[in-house]
């Protein structure tokens, strides 16, 4: 019976479990992000320069890895690549036949 109940009140925690993973909120910066950690993580986080500019950086965080997908922080590469959630993944530039010395 014990072990029953241990069971339905971890079901319901994890049911009631908010999907908020982060948020922070500063006087001139702020980061928020939900999802599930470990699998899939959205957010954003902004902050104020000390000339008054609020710079924003909006993400994503997944199996492709951390991927800026929108930013008035993040310039635009010098070969046009904007920071728009589209990069490559860096495990696709990584050449796996290069052999490391120990």
């Amino acid at each position: 019976m014990e072990c029953a109940l241990l069971v339905l009140g971890l079901a319901a925690f994890v049911a009631c479990r908010p999907d908020e993973v982060i948020d922070i909120e500063l006087d001139d910066q702020h980061h928020e992000a939900e999802g599930d950690f470990g699998d899939e993580v959205t957010g954003s986080f902004s902050w104020i320069s000390p000339e008054g500019i609020e710079h924003f950086v909006k993400y994503v965080a997944d199996e492709h890895g951390y991927r800026v997908v929108e930013s008035n922080a993040v310039p635009v590469s010098g070969a046009g690549v904007r920071a728009d959630g589209a990069q490559v993944p860096l495990d696709s530039l990584e050449d796996d036949s290069v052999e490391l010395d120990d």
